[in-house]
């Protein structure tokens, strides 16, 4: 029965978790995001896009302000914090990005530049995001 239990625990941690969102629906909602974004895995383009902000493949499981991007002062102290992206945190970035450096990192969090709030939505496009690392 320990045997039994074990695997089905190793199971859940190795298996994606997807965000209640619908993934469908964040593809579509995607094009809020792609006038600054685009995802690609390397020389893949998946999703052509702006490059005023980083790559977004396989965002969900990385740590914050991963990759070859010049990140604003807010986004370099998330990582210093130790910040991994989650469907959680992810969403409530992309709702308040200001909320959620103070409430992370405490009322003397630096400021940020990125200026949109995704006001719905937001579970739909991390679902998305995240159903990208399994393919």
């Amino acid at each position: 029965m320990r045997v039994l239990l074990s695997a089905f625990a190793l199971m859940q941690l190795t298996s994606p978790a997807f965000a209640e969102g619908d993934v469908a629906n964040g593809e579509s909602l995607f094009s809020h995001c792609k006038s600054c974004h685009e995802i690609a895995d390397g020389d893949n383009l998946m999703v052509r896009g702006g490059r005023s902000g980083p790559n977004l493949f396989a965002i969900i499981g990385a740590p914050a302000a991963a990759g070859d991007f010049r990140y604003s002062d807010g986004m370099r102290a998330l990582a210093e914090a130790g910040v991994v992206w989650t469907e959680a945190n992810f969403v409530a970035w992309v709702t308040d990005p200001g909320q959620f450096l103070t409430d992370t990192l405490g009322e003397d969090a630096p400021r940020i530049r990125k200026s949109f709030q995704l006001a719905s939505g937001a579970e739909d496009i991390a679902a998305y995001l995240a159903s990208l690392n399994t393919q």
